[in-house]
């Protein structure tokens, strides 16, 4: 599970930071999920190592442009370039709207299967291998934080042990394998789970942008790998964060605290700390590592690999 940060800046872009995106690319199965797309994204991605050929979901918070800009003109292009085979898009209510509202007006019609899901508070999406679940988030309009949750995996399963006991190979092994107890022909009756190493826990991502600290996106980050939160102000200016419910720096680090989380990656910067500024994006990082050591704070094209949690390890490249 690799991160790649598209867009760091809040509200609008700057030189050096685009607004709103983060990519999840998912290597075993060759696929990119994208969260938030502000303007410019498809841009972005065209400047990164990404595939837009491998998008197949995108998974919006909420309706404020800098996250929704970029979005029709991403799908118009993957359209255009004749890659998908279907896109499926998560979010908050009138994201189907807005879309049908853009297609309508532009005279731009999708080539491909795109369905837009409108998303409630509880698991938005499950399949063998992973559960994306959502929570309201506090912010001016109705946004969502999303977790993305790898599901656990048995060990590697010992051919050479299951030989050696002599185990008829074909369907037992499967079920050996997925750690089920069975009888053999001779009557023995062999634990799978004995048979198979360790279980690889699935790794926990967890997404939340734009909101104030509040008890929902805590819950939602609960033992989170990472944790990628907004940090649009510094501890300074927290009445500004206040009226425009956004969170600072300090904010992220308690969410963070308070979920066990392992690793914080803060993004989302205003503008207005821009180097040779009295408060400089250096300060936001120092207020939150006061408060959560393992804190990071995102660039654009940043990535970030989220490796097994037997590791250890969290790796940031670039």
């Amino acid at each position: 599970m690799q991160i790649t940060f598209l867009g760091t800046s809040s509200g609008v872009p700057t030189r050096s930071r685009n607004v709103s995106s983060v990519a999840v690319r998912l290597p075993q199965r060759s696929e990119i999920w994208l969260f938030d797309c502000g303007e410019g994204t498809q841009h972005q991605i065209l400047r990164s190592e990404l595939k837009s050929s491998q998008i197949t979901r995108i998974f919006v918070t909420h309706m404020h442009g800098d996250h929704v800009y970029g979005l029709m003109g991403l799908l118009a292009s993957c359209g255009l370039a004749g890659n998908p085979s279907r896109i499926d898009i998560y979010g908050p209510p009138k994201l189907d709207e807005y879309l049908r509202a853009c297609g309508r007006y532009s005279q731009t019609h999708f080539h491909y299967p795109v369905k837009v899901h409108t998303v409630q508070p509880g698991i938005v999406f499950e399949d063998d291998e992973f559960t994306v679940s959502c929570a309201p988030l506090t912010h001016r309009v109705p946004a969502f934080g999303y977790r993305v949750a790898e599901k656990d995996k048995p060990g590697r399963f010992d051919v050479e042990q299951a030989a050696a006991l002599g185990i008829p190979s074909g369907p037992l092994y499967g079920k050996l394998k997925r750690g089920e107890v069975v009888t053999l022909p001779d009557g023995r009756v062999i634990n799978g789970s004995e048979l198979c190493g360790e279980t690889q826990i699935g790794r926990k991502f967890v997404y939340c942008t734009d909101t104030i600290y509040c008890d929902n996106a805590v819950e939602l980050a609960q033992d989170a790998d990472v944790l990628i939160h907004e940090a649009t102000f510094a501890h300074q200016d927290a009445e500004l964060a206040y009226q425009r419910l956004h969170s600072t720096s300090t904010m992220a680090a308690q969410t963070a605290l308070g979920a066990q989380a392992k690793r914080l990656i803060m993004t989302h910067f205003s503008p207005r700390y821009a180097p040779g500024n009295a408060i400089a994006l250096e300060d936001l990082l120092k207020e939150a590592q006061a408060i959560f050591p393992n804190t990071l704070m995102a660039h654009d094209f940043l990535t970030y690999e989220i490796p097994r949690r037997q590791t250890q390890e969290l790796v940031a490249t670039r």
